[in-house]
């Protein structure tokens, strides 16, 4: 395995687009910059060398209520939710065009606040543009339908925006996960306040200066940043906040679906996954190999949908596995701002000792170490960087293989036949993600309907668009994102019935 320390590049100069009170970023509220209410920050951190890059505003539950109010202001008072779709069609175009303009830089932030390789980020950026011209596209089209209804009455729907929402958004994919959610949301017409993660908001914030500028009217758009109990949870629990869209953790999801109790939000759900990646003896060799190693490395593992258990047939198990590790070991860990690196560190100090945790206990639970299994030291000891893991020879009831490690930690658990790879497979609280490889169209047919898994892949595994979407079954979550179904959860259907026959009904005699 190859190890690359490249330095990256000066934070000052690639961070120079944001505004600031002295040497703090600030947060987007009602159309301003602003410090937080108590004056608190927070120092972010590069997570492939440890330094300092940025101190950024940390808000406080008094921020998130003046970002509520503006955003309760924005909608109720207009203009934005009674403004034609055709005209925030063409804002959300604008917004499009200017990510594309900047693209190299949302790639570089990306990079030095996530850690995650440049050749990931630059799909992330463009993956974010796409999203938005999509949900532009997608602003005139939703139509509502009639109904054959006796005479002399007419029925028909039409979709209406849901109002204020609290949108919550996870460090792994810092700008494409705000897109997912602010795209749709704007082009049905609501106002957001967007919490991105306390340890990644730079690309959010960078986002919000183009919103800036393109003249969004006040309130239409609020970034707060700050800590998910704090910040996350007044949003949850506000009362004038008429939707809640989380992605991250299961526990927290919960957490938000109770706090969101109080006036019966509605709530959108992406949450944690341990996805089955099945491969049969009939498969691609090759092919497999490779997919699987992008299921679990991408990103370093810290994807929801990661391909973490590796579902392999017997007959060709351990030539698999073999093959597996060979390669594994030659992947190229570093800094992300080396075009050479294939993968990043992990977020943060606090995620690296989780995920050696689970390490050990796979040691500690008997589970074989093929290759990896420890944090790497030497060059990248100032960072996160954990050497890419396998784990074979694993039992169901071991920690490795039930709960979700978010790290480059792969699992494998072999099986006989068809019957058998669907019940390891299905044997999780997860369902979010899976996939099947096998050269039997019938086979992989079977497989996948019987999956209990939202977004699935046939010989291939990762790549999602923008117009399909995504979601999970189970304690993966609740809802959809993407698509048309990403639209429509933010939009609420009325019901209009009209006599055409103006007339009293006769109904009461008296």
């Amino acid at each position: 395995m190859e190890t690359i320390a490249k330095p990256g590049v000066d934070p000052k100069e690639l961070l120079r687009n944001l505004p600031r009170s002295g040497e703090t970023v600030l947060m987007y509220v009602d159309g301003s910059w602003c410090e937080a209410s108590d004056g608190a920050t927070r120092t972010l951190v590069d997570p492939a060398t440890g330094a300092p890059i940025a101190r950024v505003a940390e808000g406080t539950r008094e921020d998130a209520k003046r970002a509520i109010a503006a955003a309760r202001k924005a909608f109720d008072a207009g203009p934005w939710s009674e403004m034609r779709a055709a005209d925030r069609a063409a804002l959300l175009f604008k917004v499009a065009d200017k990510i594309e303009a900047h693209a190299q830089e949302f790639q570089y932030i990306d990079t030095l606040n996530n850690g995650k390789p440049l050749r990931e980020t630059m799909y992330d950026v463009a993956d974010a543009a796409g999203c938005f011209r999509y949900y532009a596209g997608l602003a005139t089209k939703p139509h509502g339908q009639t109904f054959d209804v006796p005479a002399p009455s007419q029925t028909f729907t039409v979709r209406e925006p849901i109002g204020v929402c609290g949108q919550i958004v996870p460090w792994n994919y810092p700008l494409l996960m705000a897109v997912w959610k602010l795209a749709p949301a704007l082009a049905a017409g609501n106002t957001v306040i967007l919490k991105p993660s306390e340890l990644t908001p730079l690309s959010a914030l960078r986002l919000a200066s183009i919103f800036e500028e393109l003249e969004f009217p006040r309130g239409v758009v609020n970034v707060v940043c700050g800590a998910g109990p704090i910040v996350g949870a007044e949003l949850a629990e506000n009362e004038q906040v008429d939707k809640i869209a989380f992605t991250g953790g299961t526990v927290t999801g919960r957490s938000i679906m109770r706090a969101a109790v109080g006036n019966l939000k509605k709530v959108t759900l992406e949450l944690g996954g341990k996805s089955p990646n099945i491969v049969f003896a009939d498969a691609d060799f090759e092919t497999a190999v490779d997919y699987a190693l992008f299921g679990i490395y991408a990103n370093s593992g810290q994807v929801c949908s990661a391909g973490s258990r590796l579902v392999l047939q017997e007959s060709i198990a351990d030539r698999f596995v073999e093959r597996l590790a060979e390669r594994a070991k030659k992947i190229r860990v570093g800094n992300g701002f080396d075009p050479k690196t294939e993968m990043g560190p992990i977020i943060s100090r606090a995620h690296l000792e989780r995920v050696e945790g689970y390490l050990e206990a796979g040691k500690a639970e008997g589970a074989q170490v093929l290759c990896g299994g420890a944090r790497l030291e030497g060059p990248l000891a100032g960072g996160n960087f954990v050497a890419p893991t396998i784990f074979d020879r694993t039992a169901p009831s071991m920690k490795i293989v039930r709960e979700e490690i978010f790290g480059p930690v792969l699992v494998v658990q072999r099986f006989d036949d068809e019957a058998d790879a669907l019940r390891i497979a299905n044997d999780t609280i997860y369902g979010l993600a899976g996939a099947v490889f096998t050269q039997d169209v019938a086979k992989a047919h079977r497989v996948i309907r019987k999956l209990r898994a939202g977004i699935t892949w046939i010989n291939t595994y990762h790549p999602t668009y923008n117009e399909a979407p995504w979601g999970g079954y189970k304690q993966s979550g609740m809802g959809r994102e993407l698509g048309t179904y990403g639209y429509d959860a933010y939009t609420e259907v009325k019901q209009i019935n009209v006599n055409l026959d103006v007339a009293p009904s006769g109904w009461f005699e008296g």
